[in-house]
């Protein structure tokens, strides 16, 4: 295997792609971040959405330890208070279609903490059990030709210097500079081929220390609704570690929630449900409100340049980045990294002719289908910038909203939607003969009329509520 591989950019598709690197027996990888890296589960300057909730799914979570060598990042998550919830039965969510059912079956869970732990525990395991070294810089541009990058410029406290490389990894997420430094190389034309659809949304999180005797309530969620004609207006009360609550409320353009506690709580009982401001009205707060602008949807579309450098690779938000309301962009990233291992086994050496054209058509596949399902429903908000629905917008539209109503009654059909939303299968499984079934019949059982809380629960919530509600 070759010399050395830079990972631009320390965040998880960084960390997830330099663990692949080392595990496929490169002698050096070097990670290198323009952030000072925490040096515990902390907030860091890189992240903007890290204050906001991140749902880690199934097919993710799975597509992580597949990639770190010699541990469970599920059990370290755990112990280190994350949250192991049930899709169908653990939480309770209001869709635009009514209240989902708990259902007493087995079903795909996701784990809930802040994603400073989820950056933190696989940075560490990853150092822990690799070879992998982190650099503090900001890359400044690629080093090499059209035809083959050599290596990167990082600006440093010593000045600037060029690292070379056998293969470059551009994992820097969101902020990402790929189209200039392909304009370096003299590969231009990229820019034409990046998209952003933006709905405006707006989150607001506030941490909340969870009450004494409501440790064990669900996680709740009001959904937005794409079919009003209205801004999309959202919020959650997920659990995470430390004995904590994270409140995330979301809005569209014209329905973006405040920064200010009083209209934050206003906010969360102004939303067709009331819930979630009824739990945490009577909880206290730990924290200010955090706002966050960077939630736009933006895809690169490099898979279908018509030249590609040998030598460079590209993962993560810096291929495609999406709202963050659909709990996407974690699992992505590993599916992504673990496009380049294989592809690492395929070929065994980071040379390889067209290895890196193979790497981003295969982790663009992942990208793609997140990209429609984020996408899709974004464009039905008023005010959304960059895309208006089409035929086939409307028609998947409408087929998902039918599936959405199936599923607070049908099982079938709630199971079909847990499975693409936890990630462990395509979009395509919406469209198995017993899903469709299930939508073509609707829901067997009627519309529930609030929501479906145990008795105990039911007395939580009403302990906890210092409103009028």
């Amino acid at each position: 295997m070759s010399r050395r591989a830079v990972v631009v950019g320390a965040g998880l598709a960084g960390m997830l792609a330099a663990a692949v690197l080392s595990d496929a027996g490169v002698a050096e990888v070097l990670v290198v971040d323009r952030d000072a890296l925490p040096d515990g589960p902390r907030q860091r300057r890189g992240l903007p959405q890290g204050r906001h909730a991140h749902l880690l799914m199934t097919g993710g979570l799975s597509a992580m330890e597949e990639i770190v060598p010699g541990v469970s990042l599920r059990e370290r998550l755990l112990a280190a208070g994350a949250h192991e919830i049930s899709l169908s039965s653990g939480m309770l969510a209001l869709t635009s279609e009514g209240w989902l059912r708990r259902w007493r079956r087995a079903g795909p869970v996701m784990l809930t903490c802040t994603r400073a732990l989820v950056d933190w525990t696989v940075r560490a395991a990853v150092l822990e059990h690799t070879r992998v070294s982190i650099r503090r810089g900001a890359v400044t541009g690629l080093t090499g030709s059209a035809g083959r990058v050599r290596g990167v410029r990082v600006s440093g406290p010593g000045g600037e210097e060029v690292l070379d490389a056998d293969l470059v990894v551009d994992a820097s997420g969101r902020g990402t500079r790929i189209v200039g430094w392909l304009d370096g190389l003299g590969l231009s034309g990229v820019r034409s081929r990046t998209r952003t659809v933006d709905s405006g949304l707006v989150n607001a999180s506030r941490m909340y220390r969870v009450p004494a005797g409501a440790e064990r309530f669900p996680l709740t969620i009001v959904q937005s609704n794409p079919y009003v004609s209205r801004p999309g207006r959202s919020a959650m009360v997920m659990p995470v570690e430390g004995g904590r609550w994270l409140v995330s409320c979301g809005g569209t353009r014209g329905g973006e929630p405040p920064a200010d506690p009083e209209g934050f709580l206003r906010y969360t009982l102004g939303l067709p449900d009331p819930i979630v401001g009824r739990l945490v009205s009577g909880a206290e707060p730990l924290t200010d409100v955090h706002l966050s602008r960077s939630t736009s949807n933006v895809r690169h579309y490099l898979e279908k340049a018509p030249d590609w450098p040998e030598g460079f690779v590209v993962l993560g938000d810096a291929l495609g980045t999406f709202n963050p309301a659909y709990g996407q962009g974690m699992s992505v990233a590993a599916f992504g990294a673990r496009v380049l291992g294989r592809e690492l086994a395929r070929s065994g050496d980071l040379g390889a002719p067209g290895l890196a054209r193979r790497v981003l058509r295969g982790a663009a596949r992942p990208v793609d289908a997140a990209w429609s399902m984020a996408v899709g429903q974004d464009v039905l908000y008023p005010g959304t910038r960059g895309g208006r629905p089409s035929a086939a917008d409307r028609a998947v539209s409408a087929y998902t909203r039918r599936m959405t109503r199936a599923s607070t009654g049908s099982y079938a059909a709630a199971s079909a939607i847990w499975d693409v939303t936890s990630m462990r299968a395509s979009p395509a499984r919406m469209f198995h003969p017993s899903a469709v079934l299930a939508a073509l019949a609707g829901p067997p059982l009627p519309l529930l009329t609030g929501p479906p809380l145990t008795p105990g629960e039911r007395e939580v919530l009403a302990g906890l509520d210092r409103t009028d509600s």
